[in-house]
């Protein structure tokens, strides 16, 4: 809870910056590798042809957070509780499940992602035996587990910042150095979805680096984890833009531009672009030493990423069963572990990590939209809170669920063409649960209104 000084200085820019939190973990999330290869990839493949989508992610992922913000500080409680009170436990178990399968993939595929690079490493250090991705994930897996329930992984977190910062910082700088064309680049705000293969499933996933269902649904946590109410509203509005349309927008607008000016103009082929390729995006500014740099952001990216991903599902599953948050309590320290240890499969899977870390991004914009009317049901609910949603809030919250589901369903409608697959039929089954889901949901709350 706010302190008497913090309360005294409430309202001030610089109470504002020594209460920033919640949100600036949900960008540092947003900031992960699947984000960063979404947007290298976009770059790489269609020019600056998604630069509408890349200012989009930014503003409506804001819109998004700020949507989850409110109805944390109106309800003072996790979502699924909310959920479940208000809603029905059907429900509550519907919103779990969602998240439980998107930052499941996520968490296989970033753990994939980390195992790889670090064996690209030492691999290249000339470690000949450490070069098996395989055992780099399990290593990375007992770390992962044992850090977060013993509260020690912060420490490789810190590392990790320090490492995606530096990244960052070059794709700023290199945005500066590059040739950017700002008549071209403009023709990018045109809203469209460009043609040819990957246009909607590389939109998908850079829409959904910032508008995920993992983001808006842990954000009640995180809150309830710094103590705020609804007397913290101007700092939480202030969190919110500061870290998703600032920080994290700057982040997007540099790695996005960069890739579109640079990737395109050396022939890197979009259909085989890996690491090494997408590493060339940083050639002007660091030289030889472009591959190096970015493999160290791509792995930083990663094991920040992993630290918060990992406890998403264990906190809604807690907060469904009623139990602690807390490493404290047995049942969800056992199930901390357990997710961390699952991970390990990851390097197991098959495929490329860079195309399929967009995929993970695609596949949790699909299960979005259900979160996303959760919120909006809750928050014009007057038995859920004291004040419910005005029209600004409304329309801000319903553009951005029309947004999301056009550009989730053009995803769907590619993966159609290859429904055969198991992937993609997978991908389609998942969309039309949602679908009725949201269905559903709509139907259950104008009967009771």
């Amino acid at each position: 809870m706010a302190t008497e000084a913090t309360t005294r200085e409430r309202g001030t820019v610089g109470a504002f910056v020594r209460q920033l939190g919640p949100t600036w973990l949900a960008g540092a999330i947003a900031a992960g590798p699947a984000t960063m290869v979404s947007l290298l990839i976009a770059g790489a493949s269609f020019g600056y042809a998604l630069l509408w989508v890349v200012v989009c992610s930014a503003v409506l992922g804001t819109v998004g957070q700020y949507l989850a913000t409110r109805l944390g500080l109106l309800t003072e409680a996790g979502i699924v509780t909310v959920v479940d009170e208000h809603l029905g436990s059907f429900w509550a178990w519907v919103l779990v499940i969602d998240v439980v399968l998107a930052a499941g993939l996520a968490q296989l595929v970033i753990m994939k992602t980390l195992a790889e690079v670090s064996a690209a490493i030492v691999g290249d250090l000339g470690i000949a035996v450490l070069a098996d991705p395989r055992i780099w994930g399990v290593a990375w897996a007992v770390v992962l587990a044992v850090g977060l329930a013993g509260g020690g992984y912060r420490v490789a977190e810190l590392g990790a910042k320090v490492l995606v910062s530096l990244v960052v910082l070059t794709f700023v700088v290199a945005a500066v150095v590059v040739p950017i064309d700002p008549a071209q680049a403009a023709t990018g705000l045109v809203p469209q979805i460009p043609a040819g293969v990957g246009g909607a499933l590389v939109a998908a996933g850079v829409l959904g680096g910032a508008v995920h269902v993992t983001l808006l649904t842990m954000q009640s946590y995180t809150m309830r984890a710094r103590g705020w109410t609804r007397r913290d509203a101007d700092a939480a509005t202030f969190d919110v833009v500061s870290s998703m349309l600032v920080a994290f927008g700057l982040y997007s607008l540099a790695i996005f531009l960069v890739a579109a000016t640079v990737l395109p103009a050396l022939g890197v082929d979009p259909g085989t672009i890996d690491q090494i390729g997408a590493a060339e995006a940083l050639g002007p500014v660091a030289g030889e030493y472009a591959t190096w740099l970015f493999l160290a952001g791509l792995l930083g990216a990663a094991v920040s990423t992993l630290g918060g991903n990992t406890l998403v599902p264990p906190y809604l599953l807690a907060d469904k069963l009623g139990w602690e948050r807390s490493v404290e309590d047995h049942r969800y320290r056992t199930l901390l572990a357990a997710v961390a240890l699952l991970s390990a499969v990851g390097p197991f899977l098959g495929g490329a990590f860079f195309q399929l870390l967009v995929l993970v991004l695609a596949f949790g914009l699909v299960g979005t939209p259900f979160a996303l009317a959760v919120i909006l049901v809750l928050l014009n609910d007057p038995d859920a809170v004291p004040e419910t949603n005005g029209r600004v809030a409304n329309a801000g919250g319903l553009v951005l669920l029309l947004v999301a589901t056009v550009v989730a369903a053009e995803f769907v409608r590619d993966e159609l063409a290859t429904v055969t697959e198991p992937l993609s039929a997978f991908v389609v089954a998942f969309a039309a649960a949602m679908v009725l889901a949201i269905v559903g949901l709509a139907g259950t709350y104008y009967s009771s209104h």
